[in-house]
Parts: structure tokens; sequence; C-alpha cells
């Protein structure tokens, strides 16, 4: 099958003087190579979209299920500490193990224990946040492969928009919860204790030193360790960073329903010192394209100028939380009826992106003849030994059952399982 380069040619031209984005970045200073402005540039958002396309048509519901757990309540700065690290450190399976080890080593045994009874009070919730994206994974699913229940045109954008902002609404809680508790801590801190972190740059993991663990894992189960190691490195980077860091977001931060973290970050998991590549997305999103042909890819390319003022109102929304979020570092209570309601527009905002990804995949995967498929087959380079999934966060688990998902298509009652 021959395919036609036109379009392809006539996308780079056009983008080729647009800065580019986290992935595919020159080797330039990190601090100047991710910004919030580069996240959401068209070339970053086009490879990042084009890449959990590929991820989606290649994969299944389990590996679409695969998210890290610092997606969540991703308003402490980590994210940019990790992307802009002088030591090109960030993507490391250490580095958020060594920043939280220096951490927890630096805490008094009454501040480790605060964080231990914030990681047991969130543990229900910061479960049933993982388990309330399997419905609308499985109707995203569901459209690409033709699964329309009767009555029904394809997704009901509204239901999809409802369910996302039901989701951030806990994601905001939780955040809220993270950051009283932190701010707490942080307000507290000790001149001793603030010399140590002094110590440890943001931005430059060479400072930090390699510590021995300083919580006993044997006493708590995975989950409670993975919530105090998550927060002991979200505190440092919300203690030494900055609102702008707060802000920011990595381009695949949105849309996570598709496979693109299982594609990407699930073979690291259980390996020491292992990278995860930072051209990955890039290389992968032009081979999706250059594999499509023009009408195909129109699917994609649309979609930028489609979520274009929704990625303009995240940035906004995602600052205000986080600007709000910082009032427990000045002493003040943050006002949660506020966050709640922004964190409900940052779901209502990723909702709709989100429906237009699974509408234009859904097209896309629909219209593939078999060349295509073998040829994304091998750009997917699946590994026998990766773990298949489905995962709660980055754990396997074996398959829930998952509510009846026809609401999402305009028709039926929710509670009915599939």
């Amino acid at each position: 099958m021959k395919m036609r380069m036109t379009g392809l040619a006539l996308i780079v031209a056009a983008w080729a003087s647009v800065a580019m984005g986290q992935e595919g970045a020159p080797p330039r200073e990190n601090a100047q190579r991710y910004s919030i402005e580069q996240a959401i540039s068209d070339r970053a958002q086009l490879h990042t979209i084009a890449f959990d396309c590929l991820a989606f048509l290649t994969g299944d519901m389990r590996m679409d299920t695969f998210l890290p757990p610092g997606k969540v309540s991703d308003y402490f700065g980590f994210q940019y500490m990790r992307d802009i690290d002088a030591k090109e450190g960030g993507h490391n399976t250490s580095f958020l193990t060594r920043i939280a080890n220096n951490m927890l080593a630096t805490l008094s045994a009454e501040q480790k224990a605060q964080l231990l009874t914030l990681a047991k009070e969130q543990e229900p919730d910061i479960k049933r946040f993982a388990q309330m994206r399997f419905p609308l994974i499985k109707a995203f699913r569901r459209n690409m492969e033709g699964d329309i229940p009767a009555g029904s045109n394809g997704l009901d954008k509204s239901a999809v928009v409802k369910a996302s902002a039901e989701l951030y609404e806990l994601d905001g809680e939780l955040a809220y919860g993270r950051a009283k508790v932190m701010g707490a801590i942080i307000r507290g801190l000790g001149e001793q204790q603030k010399a140590t972190l002094a110590k440890l740059k943001f931005g430059d993991s060479r400072t930090w030193p390699d510590v021995p663990e300083s919580i006993d894992k044997r006493s708590m189960s995975h989950e409670l360790n993975v919530a105090v190691m998550t927060y002991a490195s979200e505190m440092f980077a919300w203690y030494a960073g900055s609102v702008d860091a707060d802000t920011y977001f990595c381009p695949e931060r949105h849309g996570m329903y598709f496979g693109g973290f299982g594609m990407k970050t699930a073979p690291a998991m259980g390996k020491q010192d292992y990278s995860i590549s930072t051209s990955l997305t890039g290389d992968s999103g032009e081979a999706l394209l250059a594999t499509l042909t023009e009408s195909q890819r129109k699917n994609i390319t649309d979609l930028i100028e489609l979520q274009r003022k929704n990625l303009t109102d995240i940035v906004n929304t995602r600052r205000a939380i986080a600007t709000e979020l910082r009032q427990f570092l000045k002493g003040n209570v943050a006002d949660k009826d506020k966050v709640l309601a922004l964190s409900r527009r940052y779901g209502e905002l990723d909702g709709e992106m989100s429906y237009l990804y699974a509408t234009a995949f859904g097209i896309v995967g629909k219209t593939l003849a078999p060349q295509q498929k073998e040829q994304l087959s091998k750009t997917r380079q699946s590994n026998p030994n990766d773990p298949k999934g489905p995962f709660l966060y980055s754990s396997p688990i074996e398959m829930p059952k998952i509510e009846n998902t026809d609401h999402f298509f305009g028709v039926g009652k929710t509670g009915k399982r599939d």
C-alpha cells in the first residue's frame, strides 16, 4: 500500500519553526528546554497525541489502565524538577527514590509518622481514583472496536465530561489533603533540617547523596509505601520549587486513557537504574503519522486546533489550583471549595479533550489497512517480557468488574455490570 507523504511534509514544514516540546528537544539547558509553553506547543502536543494513538491502536485495555502514581494530584512541582534535572536523570527509576530517601532522612520520626497517617487516610481514595478510570477506558475501547449499543451513534460527550469532572474532583480532594499535611510539616522544619535541604538542589540530582532508607517498608503495604515515597518526593519539590513548577505538566499529562504510559513506562517497572527514553514519544508519534494516509492523518492533526482553548484553560486552572494550595505553605488555610470547583472544571476540560481523542482514534482505527496495522505493530516494538496488566496504577491486578458503560454512548443506565 503506497502512503501519501504530502500531508506529513506539510506538517513538518509548518511546524519547523515551532519550539520543540518535551520529546526530541534539541540539546540545550534543561531549564530552558522544558516549560509550560513548550508542553502545550503544537509540536509537543502533536507528537504526544500521535504516540497515544499508536499505543491505543496497537495495545489493549489492559495496557490502557497503566498510570504512574505521580500523575495523581500533581501540583507540587515534581514533574518539572524531573524534566529539568541537570544530570538528565529525571526519567531514571532511581530518581524519585533518591530524593524521597533524602527527604525522609531529614524528617523527624514524628514528621514521617504524619506522612504515614496521611497515606493510610488517602489509600482508599487513591485506589478509587484508579478504579474510576476503568469505565472510561472500556467505553473508549468499545468505541474504537465498533461495539456501539443499539440506539447510539457513538460516544456521548456530556457523559464523558461528567465522569471526568467527578474523577478530577476526587483528584482535588487528594491534592488538598496532601497540601494541608505537607504544608504543616514544612512550616515546622527546624533550622538544621532547612540547612540540610538547602544542600539538595531543585533540578540537580547531582547534589543528592545516596542515603539509606529511613522507613521500614516491611511494616507497611506496597500501596502505603508508594504513597509515602510519593509524598516525600513531592514535598521536597514543593518546598524548593515555585508556583510555576507546580503549574507545569508534561505533554502526555492529559487524555490518560489510551495506553501511552503502558507502552512507555510499564517496561521500566521492577528494573533498577532503568532510564525511560525521552525520544520515544516523538519518534513513535512521527512514525504513526508517516504510516497513515492523508485523510487518516487529518483526524489526528485537526485535534491540535480543536483542543487549543482547552489547553490554555487547563494552564490557567492548574495555576489557580497550585496558587491556592500554596496558602498552606504561608500558614493560611486554602479554600477547599475553590480547589474542588477548579478541579471539576479541570476534569471537564480534560474530558472534552479525551472525548476528541477517543473519537479521532476510533475513526483511524476503523480505517486501517492490513499493511498499516502490520507496520504500526512493528513500530510499537513490544517486548514479550513486559508486564501485561491490567494495572492498579503500576501494579498488575486481575481485571475488575466494570459498571455497564452504555451510558457513555447516551443509552442505558449506570450501576449494572458489563
